[in-house]
């Protein structure tokens, strides 16, 4: 049972005894005369334990550092929706402890869920989050950059994602509101402060080379952060594993299908994908590359010949090397739709 129902459940309970309070006093005994004065003592407490560990199950949920290679570490998120319990950090994080300071890529969906970022890296170094990098523009992306900011650290982003970020900051928040409740206060939308110029980017921060690069996949300006020395990838919302990658109205499929041809060139040992655990190259081919690869050649080429949608979207329903995929049954027509529809639209 969610927060909200057990909650419902409790509030039913407790006008269920006074109800039946009414009652027995009508009939001239009340409800703690027939039941004993510490019976119903007791079962109130229980109702008011139970209803404090509900509201604590729903942020106990804490990201846990987990070593990629040498001085780099993933925050990997779970499947699942936003919710009260993650803080919105249903995605995945990382950082390099850096000579320096730590570099943070990605900040989170709130000040809380931020929070707990900085209680995840606290478990493996005492060095400052020095920088904050943005792969996106996504709420979990940047949305964490004020907390941050306001312990010293530089936001950085690509111009394009610190742009779109500023485009969504107002609708994101008003969607995160109705994931996290209460548990939103206190966040603030904080674009990134050093917007990139250029397609591609280098960086040199606290002795550590990080190259950005433009993916435009998921978020108009999402990018990738590779790092040459340890040849590991941040792949933002490009790559996502164990769950089916999602095509949002504003995403482009032809972009992702170029941006994963130019991770795949960086041969990485390691990919750190949106979602999921982190991977070898191998699986990020098979559950994002080929369906970037399928979305491109399948249904692109179905709608530029003007094949019926329905039809195409029929005809390539139940797919074997996807369906194992969380969120399959959810996203993939939409994908579909989405990606016939971007490329109907070209000229």
């Amino acid at each position: 049972m969610n927060r909200a129902g057990f909650v419902g459940a409790a509030l039913a309970a407790i006008f269920s005894i006074t109800v039946r309070a009414g009652t027995y006093r009508g009939q001239g005994r009340s409800y703690r005369e027939r039941v004993g004065r510490s019976g119903v003592e007791r079962w109130f407490l229980t109702v008011l334990l139970g209803l404090s560990i509900a509201s604590s199950a729903y942020a106990d949920y804490q990201p846990k550092a987990e070593l990629v290679t040498g001085n780099v570490y993933a925050l990997v998120g779970p499947l699942g929706q936003r919710s009260p319990k993650n803080d919105g950090l249903n995605a995945n994080f990382g950082f390099v402890v850096a000579r320096d300071g730590v570099i943070l890529i990605d900040s989170g969906a709130s000040r809380l869920g931020a929070e707990k970022i900085a209680q995840a890296i606290a478990t493996v170094t005492d060095k400052p989050v020095r920088w904050v990098v943005n792969t996106g523009s996504q709420d979990h992306r940047w949305l964490g950059n004020d907390y941050f900011a306001a312990h010293g650290a530089e936001t950085i982003a690509m111009s394009r994602t610190a742009a779109t970020q500023v485009q969504q900051a107002e609708g994101q928040l008003k969607g995160l509101q109705g994931f996290l409740n209460t548990r939103l206060e206190g966040t603030r939308a904080l674009p990134a402060q050093r917007p990139l110029a250029g397609e591609e980017a280098a960086l040199e921060l606290g002795g550590e080379t990080l190259r950005l690069r433009y993916t435009h996949a998921h978020f108009p300006g999402d990018a990738w952060v590779w790092l040459p020395k340890q040849r590991v990838v941040f792949s933002g919302d490009l790559v996502y594993v164990e769950r089916l990658l999602g095509v949002m109205p504003w995403s482009s499929v032809i972009s992702g299908q170029k941006a994963f041809l130019a991770l795949e060139a960086l041969q990485p040992a390691r990919v750190v994908p949106g979602h999921g655990k982190v991977c070898d190259l191998a699986q990020a081919r098979r559950e994002s590359g080929d369906y970037y690869d399928f979305l491109v050649n399948k249904i692109g080429v179905a709608a530029q010949d003007m094949q019926p949608m329905s039809q195409v979207l029929d005809q390539y329903a139940d797919l074997a090397a996807f369906r194992h995929l969380e969120n399959y049954a959810e996203l993939h027509r939409a994908n579909m739709n989405r990606a016939f529809t971007e490329f109907e639209a070209l000229p």
